[in-house]
């Protein structure tokens, strides 16, 4: 079975002595559980493992009844040490204060308990990490499958990536357009939306929270602003709702909207969102468009690519912890900007030989970049580019 780079990640840490918990964060079927079962199957110690899927949330005394669990059987066996290991640990009410109580009490009575959580809602792992488990945890996260993944797992082309986007579970179903879409609809939107975001966040307009990823998924890769947004939605709201949906689905893992890159925080800030997906599969279910057509649509093709290399970039950004924006002044403008520790990188993309290229020029006068390039047509070819380690650039 192909292993996604994080099992040696995780692997290595469950061998150390115990110091930390272990939090595997990302957004819904992207392989989190199963890279853990290969993990659990491969090293020689024993394991129990628990899902909150499935609990009521204020089930607040679950933690400590799989935890007690873990420990009678590490007593019984008379086993050196154990794992436990929780599953969607975010749908418990509290449940940062319920692992900080179980893992003290480990701890105080030098019990040799490895922990390893998983969680598919970003904000409330986050929130919950830092109010009570400040330095008792290491982060791992996972994203979404790259080209390189999808290619050596599932010999997908590169045209297939741009178009399919990087769901392992729906790699085998491409042939079948209605099973690949329903697939990606109930097993990922439906389920991030209404087990992620609705059950844990008081949502006034469950509605206009779903149009507005749809909107937003079928404009990925555009510049959209939210009074426009709130003119092609049905149901009324004001754009500091709409801004806040937006904020959900990104931490959710779905959509995002990324803002104009300034020197200035307030300028930032106010700026209208350029929207993207975390996957082109969300952007490509709400696309009329089957993969035959689409590659000889040039234009429809181009706004496509352009969606699946901020996807990449969006993803990858979640995993190796660098902002992404893009620029526009006047008629200039650039697809992408990635910045971390002071290091600015500006990337244009240019799926065909009529897309002017004169911002990327513009915007080096402006802001020297550490590195600007072309992904496309007359640059870095989208292949090398979907198959780099883009750490490397910063």
């Amino acid at each position: 079975m192909y292993k996604r780079a994080e099992f040696q990640i995780i692997k290595s840490r469950l061998e150390e002595n115990r110091r930390f918990i272990q939090v595997v964060m990302g957004p819904r079927q992207v392989g989190k559980s199963t890279v853990v079962k290969q993990v659990l199957k491969e090293l020689d110690i024993p394991y129990q493992m628990f899902s909150a899927d499935n609990v009521p949330a204020t089930n607040s005394g679950w933690i400590a009844n799989c935890w007690e669990a873990t420990r009678s059987l590490q007593k019984n066996k008379g086993y050196e040490g154990i794992v436990l290991v929780i599953d969607e640990i975010q749908k418990i009410t509290n449940w940062s204060e319920a692992v900080k109580k179980e893992w003290d009490d480990d701890t105080f009575h030098d019990r040799n308990i490895k922990v390893l959580l998983l969680g598919s809602s970003r904000v409330l792992l986050e929130k919950g990490l830092s109010e009570s488990l400040a330095g008792r945890f290491e982060e791992i996260r996972m994203s979404h499958w790259s080209y390189t993944e999808m290619k050596e797992c599932f010999g997908f082309t590169l045209d297939q990536y741009i178009y399919y986007g990087g769901y392992p579970g729906a790699a085998t179903l491409i042939n079948d357009a209605d099973r690949y879409q329903q697939y990606i609809q109930s097993g990922i939107v439906d389920a991030t939306i209404n087990k992620d975001i609705l059950m844990d966040t008081p949502i006034s307009k469950p509605a206009l929270l779903r149009q507005t990823f749809e909107l937003g998924s079928a404009y990925s890769g555009q510049l959209l602003s939210l009074n426009k947004m709130l003119g092609a939605l049905q149901d009324a709201g004001n754009t500091a709702t709409l801004a806040g949906y937006i904020h959900l689905l990104d931490e959710s893992g779905l959509l995002c909207g990324l803002q104009k890159y300034s020197i200035d925080t307030a300028r930032r800030k106010a700026s209208i969102p350029k929207l993207q997906v975390y996957n082109n599969a969300l952007k490509m279910i709400y696309n009329t468009l089957t993969f035959e057509e689409a590659i000889t649509n040039r234009q429809a093709w181009g706004h496509i690519f352009e969606s699946a290399i901020g996807a990449y970039l969006v993803s990858q950004s979640f995993v190796h912890r660098f902002e992404v924006f893009y620029w526009r002044e006047r008629n200039d403008e650039v697809d992408f900007i990635l910045r971390k520790k002071g290091s600015v990188i500006a990337i244009e993309i240019k799926s065909n030989a009529e897309k002017q290229t004169c911002g990327l020029e513009s915007f080096k006068k402006l802001f020297s970049p550490k590195t600007a390039f072309i992904v496309g047509d007359g640059g870095i070819s989208a292949e090398e580019f979907l198959s780099m380690d883009i750490r490397k650039l910063f």
